[in-house]
């Protein structure tokens, strides 16, 4: 399993972009974890699935609201990571108003989510293969606080804790 001080795992993450622009076309474009992490400090928050209750009640809209206070403490881009295709996760970005503040990556393969041996098995549950409920603060590549949720929780994975960690 992933800890601090690792760097994230070398995978290719999926975006659903609707408008062209910054070198994106429209539609599903791949993101470079490794080199879109490099020089950056990275709000990255990791959940179950989409339009699943507490990540659309309140995981999705605490990183959405403390936004401006994330780039504050001097995060440059906040990332939610979820195994779901790039086309539900554009869906639920709409949904959760998260443009230009929250950048809503598929692992539509779960490679990411593996890569990091954070991945819970939903099978029987409809869901399959997921990701466990998680944050981290990312410097430069490398994973500088890990807050990884026990099952069913939702305590130490919040905006308001990295939010924390950030200013620390």
């Amino acid at each position: 399993m992933i800890k601090v001080g690792d760097t994230l795992p070398a995978a290719t993450l999926l975006e659903y972009s609707e408008v062209e622009g910054k070198g994106c076309s429209i539609g599903p474009n791949a993101v470079d974890v490794t080199k879109a992490s490099a020089g950056k400090t990275i709000a990255l928050f990791a959940l179950p699935g989409a339009f699943t209750p507490t990540c659309s009640a309140q995981h999705v809209p605490g990183y959405v609201k403390k936004f401006s206070e994330l780039q504050a403490a001097g995060v440059d881009e906040i990332w939610c990571v979820s195994v779901n295709d790039a086309f539900v996760m554009g869906a639920w970005a709409r949904d959760q108003k998260t443009d230009g503040k929250v950048r809503m990556l598929a692992d539509g393969d779960a490679l990411f989510s593996k890569a990091t041996g954070l991945t819970q098995d939903l099978t029987g549950k409809g869901m399959g293969l997921r990701s466990r409920r998680y944050s981290m603060l990312v410097k430069d590549g490398k994973i500088a606080s890990l807050n990884i949720e026990g099952p069913g929780k939702f305590e130490v994975s919040d905006a308001d804790t990295l939010l924390a960690q950030a200013k620390a």
